[in-house]
């Protein structure tokens, strides 16, 4: 047997498997406790003493410290035939282990030149062994760390493995050993042995091993617990330890499976790890961490998903190399729970950050990693002294400062998720003044993120309070923060040039944190279709880079912009889209903004169940969460699927708070957007004072120019309110005229449905049924089936044909107050009657019978009395 370290010299392990020179063992190997698995790898390789002729390849998966180059080595010494060894120098890359393979076979300077010269590319390296093996008999070619080689000879091998060409017919076998972490590119055929953690009896035969059996019982049963059975740390921790600790002639302190008996075991893994990876790696295991040591043992390494990255974006780690972690099997990832399939490999991240890794974190050789820091002197008095009446040098009180602003950003990433939403804004608050000078680029995200928290929770002043922490200089963070400001304080003249400039820059860059930013800037200008563009942008940016955390906010933000667009399907797939991406993430404001969003759409399409439902998940979190925004537009949907099935004045009266000024009104944002459906609903209820001074307010915000179709709203509005002649059809046709350059669908349906309505009731049947028609139409294609029943209940009360016939069944529909009505009109009462019998007041009947005729979709007391009477001989 051949036995070839890294560079062709001979290299020394250890009897527990763990390579201390990043070579491979030499000389007998020793295994404890892996009887099994030798007799595996033995049965793969050579079942009748034999190879087969066409090669075989078996992989070996192991991790740091837990024998898997012992493994390879014993397995070398026992195959019967020649056998060679090659493994990764010390985590020296790059190194052409196909020519430290070929310099094995062929030993000698002329044929190590040789194998040099033809190990070039693929089929010059198969060419080279092809011409070595033949003639030898049967060769097992052990590569460990193979991962680590350089990536010219991982692709020569696994191009060979997936097709031998030139070696079909060479009796060569392959042993191939990796650690978790490092994916084996063989083919997908080859069988995997694994090795697990040791039983009780291979552990305790390697601590007598390595400890040479004068452990005291006490101190060996502790050591076998913590190490649970993991070799490498098992003989870590012994070497480490006094030998007066080992004999128990003095008592343990603390553990004996350290945090740096597991940072030393597993450098090699987490050096060889990608810089981003690593950090990543050590923040979720920081957040991870059991709340106190002694709970670490028993304690899962687990947490949400949503809390990882929030934690890992306040300190600006990317975030990006999750899916790699989880993929490698470093991380686990089920639902919103992320943890440590290794608790041993989370203490190790936690206790070995990127600058306190071998070489600060750069790969560097096993053999030379560092040794235990030995502690300092103590200070003297005279340095106590100085210390304490100098404070800190500067750097230390600089890097103090920047710690301080990220603990503040991770603050308030948690209540933007799912707390108190003006304590984000707090956070965010102080986190953008402590790194206003450290970290300029994180204090800008502190500023806009507070701006949002405020946003969300509908009080201007705060925001205006973030916006004044913007720097003096130019730049498009100034830009933004003096064009909000002059929209908060209604000057729209001033807002639209440093906006339109946000939008422009925001336009051409590719970062999803400007875009989101310009597409908000968007949506204040009213240009709805840009603003849905540029989030459109963000978030297929975010996707590729596969930005989870930020999607949420990407995708709330762009189902607001289809809803002021009227679309109101691609609103409702954007905020189930956003839903889900904030339940995977944990962020549960954004999830409270989504079934707000939700119930709106589906107030539009006439699903009262989802309404309900949406607006009272929208509510439980928005309310005691301070998330003015999300309980507005939650209580807006209530309105207007109560709007659309006929029970106007409960929507007038849900409507009127949420379009009052002032602290104890609806959100800034929203308020002048819900006044139209607010007058529709208070006039048809009797309540057009009120109704014709939220008008004379809407009409001031329509000539700020920041909403399109506002001005064919307005319009709208001033024909429900004026008096019954042809000033009303002039206000109609001025409404119709605006909405051809208003670009909402919707609206236009509304204002035309509303036109026909009055027409038939001025006895203008001919004339209502176009309008009513087109309203029909395009209620049906917005699948606005509330708004669609009521227009067709219009359609036939003008004689037209082609109406849904009404449908007893929805007399299950009504109210337990319109039932009794409906029942005493149908049976002969007048209005004056039902009063009588129900101690109302005969104003309050009629109100209650024109819900009945909308929602039973008839027209007179005929229709009435025939409907119930087929009800009844149905039941």
């Amino acid at each position: 047997m051949t036995v070839t370290g890294s560079s062709g010299r001979r290299a020394t392990g250890t009897a527990d498997g763990r390579d201390t020179s990043g070579a491979v063992t030499a000389g007998p190997p020793v295994l404890y406790g892996r009887e099994a698995e030798l007799a595996a790898v033995s049965q793969l390789l050579w079942p009748t003493a034999r190879v087969p002729a066409d090669g075989r390849v078996v992989c070996v998966a192991g991790g740091p410290g837990e024998g898997r180059s012992a493994l390879l080595a014993r397995a070398a010494r026992d195959y019967p035939g020649e056998a060679h060894v090659v493994g990764a120098p010390g985590r020296q890359v790059p190194w052409s282990g196909a020519r430290a393979l070929l310099a094995a076979l062929a030993p000698s300077r002329a044929a190590g030149s040789r194998a040099a010269r033809l190990a070039r590319g693929p089929e010059g390296i198969a060419a080279a062994l092809a011409s070595l093996v033949p003639g030898r008999g049967p060769v097992l070619l052990c590569l460990d760390d193979f991962p680590l080689w350089d990536a010219h000879s991982r692709a020569a091998f696994t191009a060979h493995w997936r097709s031998p060409g030139p070696l079909r017919g060479a009796r060569a076998a392959w042993l191939v050993a990796s650690a978790p972490g490092r994916p084996l590119p063989v083919a997908a055929a080859a069988p995997l042995v694994r090795l697990p953690r040791l039983a009780r009896a291979g552990a305790r035969a390697l601590l007598d091993g390595v400890s040479g059996g004068g452990t005291c019982p006490a101190v060996a049963e502790r050591l076998l617990d913590e190490a649970a059975g993991h070799p490498g740390v098992l003989a870590e921790a012994v070497r480490r330890l006094p030998p007066e600790v080992l004999d128990g002639r003095v008592p343990p302190r603390g553990r004996l499976v350290d945090d740096g008996v597991l940072a030393r075991v597993y450098a090699g893994l987490l050096a060889a790890l990608p810089a981003d990876a690593r950090r990543l790696l050590r923040v979720v295991a920081a957040v991870c961490a059991p709340a106190t040591p002694d709970q670490a043992a028993g304690a899962p390494y687990r947490t949400e998903v949503g809390t990882a990255l929030a934690r890992a974006r306040a300190l600006r780690v990317p975030v990006e190399a999750l899916d790699g972690l989880v993929a490698a099997g470093l991380l686990d990832r089920g639902g919103d729970a992320l943890g440590f399939t290794d608790p041993f490999l989370a203490r190790a991240a936690g206790a070995a950050p990127a600058a306190e890794l071998p070489g600060g974190g750069r790969p560097v050789r096993a053999d030379r990693a560092a040794a235990p820091p030995v502690s300092a002197a103590p200070p003297t008095a005279h340095e106590r002294h100085r210390a304490d009446r100098l404070g800190p040098p500067p750097v230390v009180r600089a890097r103090s400062g920047v710690a301080r602003g990220r603990a503040l950003l991770t603050r308030g990433f948690a209540a933007l998720a799912g707390g108190p939403v003006m304590d984000a804004h707090e956070a965010f608050t102080q986190a953008a003044k402590v790194l206003r000078d450290r970290e300029p680029a994180e204090a800008a995200d502190a500023r806009f993120l507070a701006m949002e928290a405020a946003w969300a929770a509908g009080d201007v002043g705060a925001c205006l309070a973030a916006l004044d922490l913007a720097p003096a200089a130019g730049g498009t963070e100034r830009a933004f923060a003096e064009g909000l400001r002059a929209a908060l304080t209604v000057r729209p003249d001033l807002a639209r040039t440093p906006l339109s400039r946000v939008v422009a820059v925001g336009a051409a860059r590719d970062e999803p944190r400007l875009l989101l930013r310009a597409g908000s800037a968007a949506l204040v200008l009213g240009d709805v279709a840009a603003a849905a563009r540029l989030h459109g942008r963000a978030l297929a940016r975010a996707r590729a880079e596969q930005r989870a955390s930020l999607l949420p906010r990407i995708l709330e933000h762009l189902a607001y912009a289809e809803l002021r667009a009227g679309r109101y399907a691609r609103a409702g797939h954007a905020a189930g889209e956003g839903l889900r991406a904030a339940r995977a993430t944990g962020q549960l404001n954004s999830a409270a903004h989504q079934h707000a969003v939700l119930a709106l759409v589906a107030s539009v399409t006439g699903d009262g169940p989802s309404v309900a439902e949406h607006a009272e998940r929208a509510l439980a979190i928005g309310r005691p969460h301070g998330l003015n925004q999300a309980v507005t537009l939650a209580e807006w949907a209530l309105a207007r699927a109560e709007l659309g099935g006929g029970l106007a004045a409960q929507a007038a009266a849900r409507l009127a708070p949420l379009v009052r000024p002032g602290p104890q009104g609806g959100h800034f944002a929203l308020r002048m957007l819900a006044v139209p459906c607010f007058v529709e609903a208070a006039v048809a209820s009797g309540r057009a004072a009120e109704a014709r001074a939220a008008t004379e307010e809407y009409a001031l915000w329509a000539g700020c120019g920041l909403d399109r179709p506002a001005p064919a709203q307005l319009a709208r509005c001033r024909a429900l309110l004026a008096p019954l002649g042809e000033e009303t059809g002039r206000w109609f046709g001025e409404a119709l005229r605006r909405h051809e350059d208003g670009g909402n669908d919707f609206e236009r349906a509304r204002t035309l449905f509303a036109y026909g309505t009055w027409l038939r009731r001025r006895r203008r049947p001919g004339e209502a049924r176009g309008p009513l028609r087109d309203a029909l139409v395009t209620f049906e294609r917005a699948s606005a089936e509330g708004w669609a029943r009521q227009a067709r209940a219009e359609l036939r009360a003008t004689g037209a044909a082609g109406g849904r016939p009404a449908d007893p069944s929805a007399l299950a529909g009504l109210t337990p107050q319109q039932q009794r009505i409906a029942r005493l009109v149908a049976g002969g009462a007048t209005n004056q009657e039902v009063a009588g019998r129900l101690s109302l007041s005969p104003r309050t009947v009629d109100h209650h019978l024109r819900g009945v005729y909308a929602r039973l979709q008839v027209r007179s007391r005929v229709e009435l009395s025939a409907l119930m009477a087929e009800a009844e001989a149905r039941a």
